[in-house]
């Protein structure tokens, strides 16, 4: 569905994505874990063009997306509408939600498909009832987010990402900010959804939830993936990298 080939991202003399490749496929769950400042969440926005890879190619049914080179040779971002079409393919959920203050739950999920797809509005509005009632939250769709729980309030970033009806779903640390007890209801919402089949690709620092979840894990330090393979075997009593094995040992 979606491939990165030696995808590059600087910030001045720090490399903080470091030549990675990456193969998204169909129905695939995959679970990105590593210490802070890896470059996690730095390669999701580079997936979703929030953020502009230095050098490398992104791929999406094989063909090439989202950059173009200039008369100079340089690498470029292709043209503000070509970024936003190729992101209403590309949900994400952030750690922090943001969800538009001004609009009821109900208004924030139909946000998207009526602005951006231009999508009849009543069609939008069944849909919107159809993905609330998916992460529980049909009670609260007249409710304004300062009136919501943390978790009820990703539920809904959650529902109002699946709005746009994308091919792949990005959750960047979907629970870092949440209170521990709010956690459950959001994992238990995104592992409803992985059970439909819906690709994702997902950054954490839950070690159970990834180990739970993924059908492939990747750990990353330093920009690179140092491992890439069954979460069964990165949580492995003979896991024999050192670095891997220090950060499991802290975490878990």
């Amino acid at each position: 569905m979606m491939k990165l080939e030696g995808v590059v991202k600087r910030y001045g003399s720090l490399t903080a994505v470091d030549r990675v490749d990456l193969d998204i496929e169909k129905g695939q769950r995959i679970v990105i874990i590593g210490p802070s400042g890896s470059g996690k969440t730095t390669l999701l926005r580079m997936i979703n063009f929030l953020e502009k890879m230095d050098e490398g190619r992104i791929l999406m049914e094989g063909a090439p997306v989202g950059y173009r080179l200039d008369k100079k040779g340089r690498l470029v971002m292709e043209k503000p509408h070509v970024i936003c079409e190729l992101r209403s393919e590309i949900g994400m959920v952030f750690q922090h939600f943001h969800l538009f203050p001004h609009m009821t739950v109900l208004q924030n999920v139909m946000e998207g498909p009526v602005t951006v797809k231009g999508e009849p509005r009543e069609d939008v509005r069944k849909l919107a009832m159809d993905l609330l009632g998916k992460v529980g939250l049909v009670d609260k769709q007249d409710a304004y987010p300062a009136f919501l729980s943390g978790g009820q309030k990703q539920r809904v970033a959650i529902a109002r990402a699946l709005a746009m009806e994308p091919a792949v779903m990005l959750f960047d640390e979907p629970t870092s900010a949440l209170d521990p007890e709010l956690v459950g209801e959001v994992f238990s919402t995104i592992k409803a959804l992985a059970e439909e089949g819906i690709t994702m690709v997902i950054v954490t620092h839950q070690m159970g939830f990834a180990r739970e979840i993924a059908d492939r894990v990747i750990f990353m330090d330093n920009g690179k993936f140092i491992f890439e393979g069954h979460p069964g075997d990165l949580f492995s009593q003979t896991m024999e990298h050192p670095r891997i094995r220090a950060f499991l040992q802290k975490v878990l």
